[in-house]
């Protein structure tokens, strides 16, 4: 069930140009509407990639269905959309709503950290689990990231955020680069040393059930893919055959200009990519969209 929204709160950055709201569930949510900016699609991958993301054990905020009525919007002035030099009132109806980190009342949330600070984060090897997720799902933009911590705590939590550009957006489709995907700071892979350090994200996602994929698709309103079902079941089907690739587009990744993995150690108790067998995980099953 939807998540109605009772009350706005304030505007939001970025180029979906997202409101804060209140739900009825006392939560408050970056909701994302149908007729934003970037591509209706958006809310699509936002939910799709931000469930298989939590299915893989990765810190990412909880995301709900957000039902937001004309009334509301007919009521407040500030629950519009900027094209250019023209405006229109945000469509009504079931929007995707992501939970806002650290609440109505969070202790701190930032999202710039000094490299002390970010080093000292309780979840910094977290990021080598969320860049296997991007590159699974061909995020096109560069990984996102808030900080937060509770009141009286010294060191923060990585929370990931803003999936909008996995499956390269409102084109559902994947065009693969080194550095897509990746977050912009190398300080956050200093810890890795070898494939270990990419577990247990990496081993879940290679592993990831094809039952899962296609139930979360299944949750998926058609009104955000314009109803076409074939399409969602062709990302689907193309998005499980990738499982067995993860491993080659980090490989890319790290034999990039960034040189993002310095500690790069011994493999010779690992699997490299040459004699990576997708084969061992099982024939991929194939599903439908309900």
């Amino acid at each position: 069930m939807a998540v109605l929204a009772v009350q706005h709160i304030r505007r939001m950055r970025g180029g979906a140009q997202g409101q804060l709201m209140l739900g009825a569930d006392g939560h408050a949510y970056v909701v994302k509407f149908q007729n934003n900016p970037q591509h209706m699609r958006v809310l699509a991958n936002e939910y799709l990639a931000s469930k298989l993301a939590a299915a893989a054990g990765l810190t990412a905020p909880v995301v709900e269905l957000v039902e937001v009525s004309s009334w509301l919007i007919e009521n407040t002035s500030e629950l519009e959309i900027e094209l250019g030099r023209t405006r229109q009132r945000c469509q009504s109806g079931l929007q995707f709503g992501s939970r806002f980190v650290g609440g109505l009342m969070p202790g701190q949330v930032v999202d710039y950290l000094p490299e002390e600070h970010l080093l000292g984060l309780k979840n910094l090897s977290e990021f080598a689990g969320i860049l296997a997720l991007d590159k699974w799902t061909g995020n096109a933009n560069g990984r996102q990231a808030v900080f937060t911590r509770k009141a009286r705590e010294r060191r923060y939590r990585a929370v990931f955020i803003d999936f909008g550009y996995c499956f390269f957006a409102g084109e559902w489709k994947f065009e693969d680069a080194p550095l897509r995907g990746v977050y912009y700071r190398n300080d956050v892979y200093r810890e890795v040393t070898g494939w270990d350090s990419f577990e247990p994200w990496l081993s879940r996602l290679e592993t990831m059930p094809a039952e899962t994929v296609w139930e979360t698709a299944n949750k998926v309103p058609p009104e955000w893919y314009g109803g076409d079902l074939s399409e969602m079941e062709a990302l689907v089907e193309k998005l499980l055959a990738r499982r067995g690739r993860i491993r080659e587009l980090i490989e890319a990744f790290a034999s990039s200009d960034r040189k993002p993995f310095p500690n790069w150690g011994l493999r010779t108790n690992e699997t490299s990519s040459s004699s990576w067998n997708p084969e061992r995980w099982g024939t991929t099953i194939v599903g439908r969209i309900m």
